[in-house]
């Protein structure tokens, strides 16, 4: 769309400026990375430990947030993962602990809701099983676990005696986790994809042989991977200890997903702004600290997490943006000769890791990459083939199809060429026709974010013409939208906030013409900023 581009000097200039800086320091400021809380792994941390600080805020915390059909956590089948936790978790309050700011009876009572729910014909259980990592571990585990709790008399629960566990969807079994037990008790080393759901193997995973706490303190990057491996306070193991503690503290009590995810959201944030061109001073130390990142083998999201191909991608493309290209040979090894894996020996296969991909490539053809042009053009055609009827794109690594489709549209809008033009224009014409009344898009309900992957569908591959009027309304609502809700794919759903934030940003400097304007974000030197 054509605009006018903003000058220095300019009003919204300085605002959009200010609002980038602000980005860039909290990233500083908080290297750990900015991501909600996560009930599932809230009440792992009660389950699993009672001894950590703020326990009594945790066990108040499942009571305040469980809804009023007895659930936790989002709608569908993504009320499963995070329902069970928090029933097994509060069971084992009623099991183990004195009350401490809760009662007994108001456990009971919760207890009982999400087991009405959970047996249920309508419960989580009914929908389709969402693409959730380790969904068929941490699924079956629970539900054996809250079946064995309910067996016990301390639980005083008799409607549910012998009720057994709560039944699992429909084509779940318990297979891969009876694969996952053998493999630990046979000693064999653990893979380290799966120490984010170290938990799920009960009490077999603590001080589980092989398996050591990344120099940080995490296990698999994961606060209910940590807490199930150290098994109890255990002083041996001090930066576990500590790790626990702060994470606890930087999230009022409760536990995220996944932390540190500092690659992650630093790259996903430079590459949002660098993209829009947003007008920002990127300190040089950060951009080393994404360079020391990358190895042979590509870069992690975290301590304790495997390298894989989508966080690789992003974080190349951000440096190549900023005007620091890094060779892309680390990616080689998640070529399967169709698509790029996300990790190896991933099942099923990610959308947006394949966009992500394919914008690295693409921004190095002309540079002495090898075979770059060969990968843009299988890629492009393996993102053609992905496309729904309809125009969208789904991925496993988020709820909604907006991000999924704005993830495959830049890429092949900018590296695609004309034989992606068709589908870009169905993408285009998706959402042009999904647009809610008010102005915003969202699967569930309108969000900020949905509606700022929207807008950069329409702001980068849309006539003005025809685009104009969405435009317009989507700009005036996206100032009033929720920027809260969580819909990015983990153990649970949660919202990586800095990230979500940078692609809003980025959404308005676009919805303002700075499209057209030339590059602003670059490095300088960080005393440069103290100046």
């Amino acid at each position: 769309m054509n605009a006018e581009p903003l000058v220095r000097g300019d009003a919204t200039f300085a605002t959009t400026a200010a609002t980038a800086a602000g980005l860039i320091a909290g990233m500083i400021a908080r290297p750990a990375g900015r991501t909600s809380v996560s009930a599932y792994e809230t009440a792992r941390l009660v389950s699993l430990a009672p001894w950590l600080t703020r326990h009594a805020d945790r066990v108040r915390y499942l009571l305040a947030t469980q809804r009023p059909d007895g659930g936790w956590g989002g709608p569908e089948g993504y009320a499963l993962v995070p329902t069970l936790s928090a029933v097994e978790g509060l069971l084992a309050t009623v099991d183990r602990d004195a009350p401490v700011g809760w009662s007994v009876d108001g456990v009971r009572q919760a207890v009982d809701r999400a087991l009405r729910l959970l047996h249920s014909g309508a419960g989580p259980a009914a929908y389709p099983v969402p693409d959730l990592p380790a969904v068929d571990l941490t699924v079956p585990a629970l539900a054996e676990r809250i079946g064995e709790r309910l067996t016990r008399p301390s639980v005083a629960l008799d409607r549910w005696r012998g009720a057994g566990p709560p039944p699992l969807p429909a084509g779940m079994g318990r297979g891969r986790l009876d694969r996952v037990r053998r493999l630990a008790a046979s000693g064999t080393a653990m893979p380290v994809k799966l120490l984010h759901a170290l938990e799920a193997l009960g009490p077999a995973a603590r001080q589980l042989a092989g398996v050591v706490p990344a120099p940080a303190g995490p296990v698999g990057a994961s606060p209910a991977a940590t807490a199930a491996w150290l098994g109890g306070p255990d002083d041996r193991w001090p930066a576990a200890l500590d790790y626990l503690h702060g994470v606890v503290a930087d999230h009022d009590g409760q536990a995220p997903c996944a932390a540190p995810i500092t690659v992650f959201e630093r790259s996903w944030v430079l590459s949002n702004l660098a993209r829009a061109r947003v007008p920002v001073e990127v300190p040089a130390a950060l951009v080393a600290g994404l360079r020391d990142a990358v190895n042979p083998h590509g870069a992690a999201t975290g301590p304790g997490l495997p390298t894989d191909a989508d966080t690789t991608a992003v974080t190349l493309y951000a440096l190549a943006r900023l005007g620091h290209r890094v060779g892309l040979a680390c990616l080689s090894r998640y070529d399967t000769g169709a698509h790029f894996c996300t990790w190896e020996g991933e099942d099923g296969a990610s959308v947006t890791t394949n966009a992500h991909v394919l914008e690295a490539f693409g921004w190095q053809l002309g540079h002495g990459e090898p075979n770059t042009a060969t990968v843009v053009h299988r890629l492009t055609g393996w993102l053609l083939d992905q496309q729904q009827p309809g125009g969208a794109w789904t991925d496993r690594w988020h709820a909604s199809p907006y991000y999924a489709t704005c993830c495959a549209v830049l890429a092949l809008h900018d590296h695609g060429g004309p034989r992606a033009r068709p589908a870009v224009r169905r993408a285009v014409d998706w959402v042009l026709a999904t647009q809610r009344p008010d102005g915003g898009w969202g699967r569930w309900q309108e969000t900020a974010e949905e509606t700022a992957y929207a807008l950069h569908i329409l702001l980068t591959a849309a006539a003005d013409r025809e685009a104009g009027p969405a435009v317009n309304r989507a700009v005036s609502r996206l100032s009033v939208l929720d920027d809260a809700c969580p819909l990015w794919h983990d153990k649970d759903l949660y919202h990586p906030a800095t990230i979500v934030h940078s692609a809003v940003v980025a959404a308005r400097v676009l919805a303002d013409g700075r499209r057209r304007a030339r590059p602003l974000t670059r490095t300088v030197p960080r005393s440069a900023l103290l100046e």
